[in-house]
């Protein structure tokens, strides 16, 4: 520690009197002694303090090469480490984003929040990129971003993280196709993926993951067997229900609490065709989005129709397998229906309705207020 003290004057000395030229030169000497020596968090922390002294002055591209001494290090002292990773330079914050073990998971968390796309890249291409971290970054990120962080064998995904790259993957071919070949994606969600994707995604999948070709077929064959087989034109039981409902629909009788007593009740096809009705969908498009689960639908229809956190939770447990979901994941719904906008979710049901409504003989339903 006494060779530490007496380094640290000779240094302080430097910083109290010298030119930036001395200055410059105290701290890649103050820097190499640290990485090239043996020091213990306190004397790391000492270090800490005189280098981020002799940083204050120095240009961009000293602070750059400080960064990339400093990025591999498990020595480096986390005061200059976070000063550096929250720099607005990317050419200084990005190595010590993408490789320093010094950064945690709050302060990189932080930094995604804060910073912009180049520092969110970074933190993307990391070794290893916890939940935490993909969470923020398939919300926040741009394309280039997302594509990157489900790319990398070190991300780990929350059921949210997937959900959120399924609705971003819909027009993004690379994006749906690098989500399918995540292994650990959960069955669920990948039905939901295949549902949504494009025939060339689906036969790169299967190209790519010869292990799951089958299934892949084999959601699409289920999601057009059950349409089929429900809502087929010659079921007589299901023309008198979707007259019971249209006429309930014409006469004014049709609304939230309508199709909250259809969920609870689990009356799958008068739920499916009450809400084509009041979103003036198909019904086989309100059929795919229950019979596949499609939560991130879900919650935009009831958001779009201004539905109750109890009649959009209804419509999730009626999809969702063996009608259960897990309070944990329940919890994250209830937040991201919080979160939603009203405004954004109907202008999403207007697209759907733009495409899905071209060429349909569907009936009509009123304009939403």
């Amino acid at each position: 520690m006494g060779e530490v003290a007496y380094a640290m004057e000779d240094i302080d000395e430097v910083i109290a009197r010298g030119s930036p030229e001395s200055r410059a030169k105290a701290l890649w000497h103050a820097t190499d002694i640290l990485l090239e020596g043996e020091f213990g968090e306190e004397q790391i922390r000492i270090f800490g303090e005189v280098i981020a002294r002799l940083t204050e002055e120095i240009e961009e591209s000293a602070r750059a090469e400080l960064s990339r001494r400093l990025a591999h290090s498990d020595k480096a002292p986390p005061k200059v480490v976070y000063r550096l990773a929250f720099d607005d330079s990317i050419e200084v914050a990005g190595p010590i984003l993408q490789f320093s073990p010094r950064l945690d998971v709050k302060s990189l968390v932080v930094n995604i929040r804060t910073k912009g796309q180049p520092h969110l890249l970074a933190i993307a291409r990391r070794a290893s990129v916890p939940v935490e971290l993909t969470d923020e970054l398939v919300t926040r990120g741009n394309q280039e971003v997302v594509q990157s962080v489900v790319a990398n064998d070190g991300a780990r995904f929350s059921d949210f993280g997937f959900r959120q790259m399924i609705k971003r993957s819909e027009m993004d071919a690379v994006l749906a196709e690098r989500v399918g070949l995540r292994k650990e994606i959960p069955p669920q969600m990948f039905a939901q993926l295949i549902a949504k994707a494009s025939d060339d995604v689906r036969r790169k999948l299967e190209h790519e993951r010869p292990d799951l070709a089958v299934e892949i077929q084999a959601s699409v064959g289920h999601a057009a067997g059950k349409l089929y087989s429900s809502f087929g034109p010659g079921q007589p039981s299901y023309l008198a229900l979707k007259q019971a409902v249209t006429d309930a629909y014409k006469a004014g009788r049709l609304n939230e609490r309508s199709i909250l007593t259809y969920a609870l009740a689990h009356k799958f096809e008068e739920a499916i065709v009450g809400l084509s009705l009041l979103c003036a969908l198909p019904v086989e498009v309100a059929e795919q989005m229950l019979a596949l689960n499609n939560r991130d639908m879900i919650l935009v229809l009831s958001k779009a129709l201004d539905f109750s956190w109890e009649t959009a939770m209804a419509l999730l447990f009626l999809g969702a397998e063996n009608h259960r979901i897990p309070a944990s994941e329940l919890e994250g719904l209830k937040a991201e229906f919080k979160r939603a906008d009203v405004r954004m979710s109907r202008g999403i049901l207007e697209v759907y309705q733009s495409h899905w409504r071209a060429g349909r003989d569907e009936p009509k339903s009123a304009q939403l207020h």
